[in-house]
């Protein structure tokens, strides 16, 4: 059997990170992603006062701010994301909520993905932002005494002063305002606004680190706009419509401490698949199968496609065996498309993938990369705006990939999953498949030991 450990979680990484570097004391951080992404938040965060200490194991203690997070006087505080959209939009908020002058920017890609909806609320909560080339997207620069909630506009069928959020391109909006929600001098009500919902898992993950760092919170929920807001566990919250859900946040402070960031079911989804797809058992460790973490719904989608599983309180066990096509609304757990549509082709029968429209917004297009690279194996495959329909190969095809080169697209998930088709491949071994990528080094915005990982997985 295969033994491999999924790395920590990037989602958590990043928000107790900044919880850390908001809180009144010293925190310790365990199991602490090292990844691109997780250094450019703990780089901003430093510049803007928290201090960063490295200990033995992956972990971090933090001296935190008491909140007070500054920017420039006058000139504004360089905050460079690189290529990191969950740093861009969680600090952008987390950000505005303390004192000073920032100018968020990063690399080019970056400055095409829109940020015109948190943008557009913060300025409702004060702050002064000016968009230095394209309204609603960095380079961004923020000058902030903090934010406030004392001008926010009543909102019909809300029944209170509130800031609607949508998420209809993002939950890293209304995730980066829950965690800068604290800060103000006021409670601050967030309502989920726009027209559709994508990620919200996300938002039970920013929530758990919220709880787990001692900020007060209340979520209320209705099933329809007419109805009375009743209390809700945000735990158990798997499905939510626009306008039906508020989160009312209490100020206060970060409270320090010593946690533990649990494993990253992002990662592990390429490890799971490569058992699925494989020829040996594979024992995937370090995730947990209560996780909040959206991408854990990878367990329903690959045994709805016939494969056989097994958990653990540390981990799961997936034995190979043949898949067959599903339909899959993916809108809660999109980061998993990448990984879906690689499965989908070694499968038996046609795959439906929905409700995904967004991703044509992520590092690269998400809809068109995936479906490129699987036209360049033989695999049929259909764009949809909002998905992909795929025709699957079967479980017995074998391929020829020598002196094939595989775009990655500067997209470390494209990366990741073309990885598995190695596993498919007469001529290739697993561990010989970065050759074949023309940037694999771009594995390290999530998945620093993702090639070392994959050795692993050698055919007898």
């Amino acid at each position: 059997m295969i033994e491999v450990t999924a790395p920590a979680s990037k989602s958590f990484s990043h928000r107790y990170l900044i919880a850390a570097a908001l809180a009144s004391g010293t925190s310790t951080i365990h199991n602490v992603l090292d990844s691109n992404d997780t250094t450019c938040t703990r780089e901003i965060l430093s510049l803007a006062g928290a201090r960063f200490t490295p200990l033995a194991g992956g972990s971090w203690q933090v001296q935190g701010t008491m909140g007070k997070l500054l920017g420039g006087k006058t000139e504004p505080l360089s905050c460079y994301v690189h290529e990191s959209g969950t740093t861009c939009r969680l600090l952008t908020a987390v950000l505005a909520s303390g004192k000073g002058n920032f100018r968020i920017h990063g690399a080019p890609r970056m400055h095409e993905r829109p940020m015109g909806f948190l943008v557009n609320a913060l300025r409702a909560l004060g702050c002064d932002i000016v968009c230095e080339e394209r309204e609603g997207f960095a380079p961004l620069q923020i000058r902030t005494r903090g934010i406030r909630a004392n001008n926010l506009p009543a909102q019909e069928h809300v029944g209170m002063h509130a800031l609607a959020v949508s998420m209809d391109e993002s939950s890293q909006y209304f995730s980066g305002l829950l965690l800068a929600s604290p800060q103000a001098e006021e409670m601050i009500t967030l309502v989920l606004g726009g027209s559709h919902v994508v990620s919200w898992p996300y938002i039970g993950l920013t929530l758990q680190c919220m709880h787990d760092f001692g900020v007060k919170f209340l979520v209320e929920t209705r099933e329809h706009v007419d109805d009375d807001w009743l209390a809700a566990d945000w735990r158990t919250l798997s499905h939510v419509e626009p306008m039906c859900l508020r989160v009312k946040v209490q100020p206060g402070p970060y409270r320090a401490g010593d946690f533990y960031v649990e494993g990253d079911w992002s990662g592990a989804s390429y490890l799971v698949a490569a058992g699925a797809l494989g020829r040996q058992a594979t024992r995937v460790k370090g995730v947990r199968t209560d996780s909040l973490q959206g991408d854990r719904a990878l367990i329903n989608i690959i045994q709805d496609m016939g494969a056989k599983l097994t958990s653990s309180d540390n981990g799961i066990t997936i034995t190979p065996t043949p898949l067959h096509g599903v339909d899959v609304d993916m809108s809660q757990c999109p980061d998993l498309v990448p990984t879906v549509a690689v499965l989908a082709a070694f499968a038996n029968g046609t795959t439906r993938i929905s409700n995904v429209a967004h991703l044509r917004i992520k590092e690269t297009d998400r809809i068109k990369a995936p479906a490129n690279a699987l036209r360049s194996i033989g695999v049929t495959v259909e764009e949809k705006e909002d998905g992909l329909v795929i025709e699957g190969k079967g479980s017995d095809v074998r391929l020829n990939l020598q002196g094939m080169r595989f775009m990655t697209s500067n997209d470390h998930r494209m990366a990741m999953s073309q990885a598995l088709f190695a596993l498919k491949a007469n001529d290739v071994r697993a561990p010989e498949m970065f050759r074949l990528m023309d940037d694999p080094k771009v594995v390290n915005k999530s998945f620093p030991d993702f090639w070392k990982t994959f050795e692993a997985f050698v055919d007898d």
